[in-house]
């Protein structure tokens, strides 16, 4: 069951073909350097440059299999495209193009989640089918990127009960806004990591962890942010210079420190340790250290996505999730209809929507 999988959630323009699991193509075009000069994602320049760079990526998707686009979209079964969340504008991009190749080439559309993208990201494998990791339901599924801070239970295939998610920023998001206010350039979560395992991860100065010891699964950042902005404005230049490496390791610590708190918790209240974990910010080896703790502290395990399908967000994960949504029949019924939706939820009764 061959599939084009096109993504375009943010500022990463994203092709693929997947058979089942295996990925036989994947092509990203990256948008980074267009908008660091400009500290965060740009929506109008992230549109001008999918639309620029869109048909290029899906052909050379299809060169990788060496066949020309005629004899490639023949020999594909479906079409899979992000429809959300992401920005709306970005996301119209893929969407549009997914319309424009269905109906040429007569085929079926097949929407996906962006997040349950990257929960699939922990199963996806190579030209060989490596890693041979088989599903073993239930999972709980912690997601953590610039845009999304998620807990999920993973019931059994593209059925999912979220149990907790950010009510303001998310983890993702504020290592950037953290790495902004110490002129670190963005995107700073790399940065953030290297500096603070050069200070040996140790938590300095101790900013506040929002919710920690609130009942729910719920997380926040906003508060830490804003305490973390006030300590640093207080401080000379000089100071934050020569603090720097400290600053970040508190900051980073504070925000791990919540991701942590809350997962364990999830483990303990649902008695599920087996634990998948998706979304860029999972590329910080230090979390991924932490998370393998915690999950071996309750007799569990941490899966992490191959590394290629971490750094970025990528079409790959969208057509393995694609495959098993067309076991299930779910397909777009009206093609013609077919719209972004920048704020869609993995939540049970959003999705079946």
């Amino acid at each position: 069951m061959p599939i084009l999988a096109i993504d375009t959630s943010c500022d990463e323009t994203a092709a693929a073909v997947t058979e089942g699991r295996r990925v036989l193509s994947n092509m990203i075009y990256s948008q980074v350097l267009l908008h660091k000069k400009w500290g965060g994602v740009v929506p109008s320049i992230a549109k001008r440059a999918h639309e620029e760079r869109i048909d290029f990526v899906i052909n050379e998707a299809l060169r990788k299999l060496r066949l020309d686009n005629n004899s490639s979209f023949s020999n594909l079964d479906y079409i899979a495209v992000t429809i959300g969340p992401g920005l709306a504008i970005a996301l119209e991009v893929g969407i549009n193009k997914a319309k424009e190749l269905a109906r040429k080439y007569d085929k079926k559309i097949i929407p996906v989640n962006h997040m349950e993208g990257h929960i699939y990201s922990c199963f996806v494998q190579n030209k060989s089918g490596n890693p041979k990791r088989e599903f073993d339901f239930p999972y709980l599924a912690l997601l953590v990127s610039g845009g999304h801070t998620e807990l999920v239970i993973f019931k059994n295939h593209v059925d999912y009960q979220m149990i907790g998610a950010t009510i303001d920023d998310a983890a993702g998001e504020a290592l950037d806004k953290a790495a902004k206010m110490l002129g670190l350039g963005y995107p700073g979560g790399a940065v953030i990591e290297r500096l603070a395992a050069e200070a040996g991860n140790k938590d300095f100065y101790h900013f506040p962890r929002p919710m920690i010891k609130a009942p729910a699964l719920n997380f926040s950042f906003s508060g830490l942010k804003t305490s973390f902005y006030y300590f640093v404005k207080k401080m000379s230049d000089k100071e934050r210079a020569t603090k720097v490496r400290e600053l970040a390791s508190s900051f980073q610590e504070a925000v791990f420190d919540s991701l942590l708190n809350k997962t364990e918790k999830a483990i303990r209240e649902t008695g599920i340790n087996r634990l998948v974990v998706g979304g860029g910010v999972i590329a910080n080896q230090y979390l991924r250290k932490k998370l393998r703790q915690l999950t071996k502290r309750n007799r569990g395990e941490a899966i992490f996505p191959p590394f290629k399908y971490l750094t970025g967000d990528n079409a790959a994960m969208i057509g393995v999730v694609a495959y098993y949504k067309a076991k299930k029949g779910i397909l777009a019924v009206d093609p013609s209809k077919l719209d972004r939706i920048p704020r869609l939820s993995l939540s049970e009764k959003e999705f079946k929507e």
